[in-house]
């Protein structure tokens, strides 16, 4: 039986709490503290870097939100800009084709000689600017348009064939001597006489409209493709025919010889050649003046053609900076009254020209 004074003996181990087994007091609240703030400053220091990257990843959002709409809004500037020059030229097209009129208006005829016919290269707008102030340097409002590039030219489309010409009354019947001009020039450019065919009654059956199923009247020659014309047979005929709201008649003094040779079975292809070199020293001055040149009683011998021209396409190309708009219009010339009947704006670039 256990004393009650042996809780006052003393232990085997003596009175070490360490030998005992028992951790100091002091030393094990120390111990958990620098512990548990070793572990807050953890935890404050993942916050912070975790804080660190969301700022980052705001600002980086943030940043390229409005380097983004600073480059759309700099790109819808660039447009707009674009399209007010182009419009400038169009306008000047315009007046350089009135004036033509003007100047012709004793003897009116037209020809690859006259102003309006000379292609605009490439050239950089602030030089116009600064030829119109008479000065070799633009000031700091203008000087946005160093890097303007302007090129265009005017078209007429009396040279070419016109596919409007296919029909005739109000039925919109198409003959065969308002189809056969189109035949020889397919035969001409090495297409099948078919395609020409195909075309006449694409084109026929738009014009008339009457079916529910009718397809839609094209307005230029690339959208024959509406009518499921071959691409290839488009792009091949484009700088010879043309699509014009009325029948016309072509211009000996500016159509190619593909064009002449078509239009006319009084022509071979050689008087058709030696038609464009006289033409090229000397434009005639009627049809009349032609056919005396080229010595052919039968050529020209109908009204299918003139010298003169009412129908023209203003082509314009505006390169600012990294941005490129191409229009084309058609222009109509009446005596002095020139209209502008319709626009297009698009990648367009620079006509395919018929050689002449």
């Amino acid at each position: 039986m256990r004393s009650p004074l042996s809780r006052f003996a003393p232990s085997p181990q003596g009175d070490n709490p360490i030998a005992a087994g028992r951790p100091l007091l002091g030393v094990s609240r120390l111990g958990c503290a620098g512990f548990r703030r070793a572990r807050q400053r953890g935890a404050a220091l993942l916050a912070a870097m975790l804080t660190v990257v969301m700022v980052a990843t705001l600002a980086s959002a943030a940043l390229w939100q409005q380097w983004r709409d600073v480059e759309v809004e700099s790109a819808e500037r660039n447009r707009v800009q674009a399209a007010w020059l182009l419009l400038g030229a169009l306008d000047w097209s315009r007046v350089v084709l009135q004036e033509d009129s003007r100047a012709n208006r004793s003897n009116p005829i037209d020809h690859l000689g006259e102003p309006w016919a000379v292609p605009l290269q490439e050239a950089r707008l602030s030089t116009f600017l600064a030829a119109q102030k008479n000065t070799t340097q633009l000031g700091d409002q203008q000087s946005d348009m160093q890097d303007a590039f302007l090129s265009g030219e005017v078209i007429d489309l009396q040279s070419r064939l016109n596919l409007r010409n296919l029909f005739s009354g109000l039925d919109k019947s198409v003959k065969a001597e308002d189809l056969q001009p189109f035949v020889r020039l397919f035969d001409r450019l090495g297409l099948p006489g078919s395609a020409a065919t195909q075309i006449a009654s694409a084109l026929q059956q738009a014009a008339r409209g009457t079916a529910q199923n009718a397809p839609l009247m094209p307005r230029t020659v690339r959208q024959l493709a509406w009518l499921g014309i071959d691409v290839r047979i488009i792009e091949r005929i484009e700088p010879y025919v043309t699509l014009l709201p009325e029948r016309t008649q072509i211009n000996i003094n500016t159509a190619s010889a593909e064009v002449l040779f078509a239009s006319d079975e009084g022509l071979d292809w050689a008087s058709a050649s030696q038609l464009v070199q006289l033409r090229d020293s000397t434009p005639f001055k009627s049809v009349a003046a032609a056919r005396t040149a080229l010595g052919h009683s039968k050529a020209f011998g109908g009204d299918a053609h003139t010298v003169t021209t009412s129908y023209f396409e203003a082509r314009g190309r505006l390169r600012l900076g990294d941005n490129t708009l191409s229009q084309r219009s058609l222009i109509q010339r009446k005596d002095m009254t020139v209209t502008t009947l319709w626009q297009e704006q698009a990648d367009w670039g620079m006509p395919a020209v018929a050689q002449r």
